[in-house]
């Protein structure tokens, strides 16, 4: 018994909230990483391009997008990317306008994504709140939505192979857009290095934060029908 009680004494010493929001991350992380690389493939699919459908890349399966890094920034910083969807440009009847549109697919998904959770952690708020398991389950709501809307912001950067690299192919000569995406296999390195020496974390975090708030009426507006449909 003595045993027992010095290693919870032991364990009692510790703080798994780091660990546990970690954990709590993975889930809405590959939510957010699935359908936001989905969209690219849809909108490209719908445009013209069948690369990414030739390429399984129209599928809801997360191993089918995951890249390892990505997903380590995005679960730890809240920051983070997927593997890019294949697109041929050239397949499009405006490729530079076809290659926007489809970049740009992926970010908006994000907040579509990041709307739906907030409403949702409102209208469930009540029926969840005084139970540890119920707790957990709105934390991951919550998380989804503070995910969703950092993968949103973080792509939009013109960081090749973020996102918004590809939307400046709309406003930039093919030579120099080429010569933009020569770079593109040292991006992952930057952009690590630039969020872990913190350059990044406070113009991102100041975005996510302003469309936080812009959003977050959503959630009180699920609180509001939670009241309504259950009296509470």
């Amino acid at each position: 018994m003595n045993g027992i009680d010095s290693w919870e004494t032991l364990l009692g010493g510790f703080d798994f909230t780091p660990l546990l929001d970690i954990l709590l991350s993975a889930v809405p992380a590959l939510l957010c990483i699935t359908l936001h690389e989905l969209s690219h493939g849809l909108v490209a699919y719908r445009l013209g391009d069948t690369t990414a459908r030739d390429a399984g890349r129209l599928t809801l399966n997360p191993l089918r997008h995951l890249d390892p890094m990505g997903l380590l920034m995005l679960v730890v910083f809240h920051f983070g990317y997927a593997k890019p969807v294949p697109v041929n440009m050239y397949r499009f009847k405006n490729p530079k306008r076809g290659m926007a549109l489809t970049a740009l697919a992926g970010p908006v998904s994000n907040l579509v994504i990041a709307a739906v959770f907030l409403f949702l952690y409102g209208l469930c708020y009540p029926g969840l709140t005084g139970s540890a398991a119920g707790g957990y389950l709105l934390r991951m709501l919550h998380l989804t939505a503070v995910i969703s809307l950092g993968y949103a912001v973080f792509n939009i950067f013109p960081i090749p192979p973020l996102d918004g690299s590809k939307v400046l192919l709309s406003a930039l000569s093919d030579e120099a857009y080429d010569r933009l995406m020569r770079y593109e296999r040292y991006g992952s390195v930057l952009l690590l290095i630039l969020l872990w020496t913190g350059v990044l974390s406070k113009p991102l975090s100041a975005a996510v934060n302003g469309l936080y708030r812009l959003l977050f009426p959503l959630a009180r507006g699920g609180n509001a029908l939670a009241a309504i449909l259950f009296h509470t």
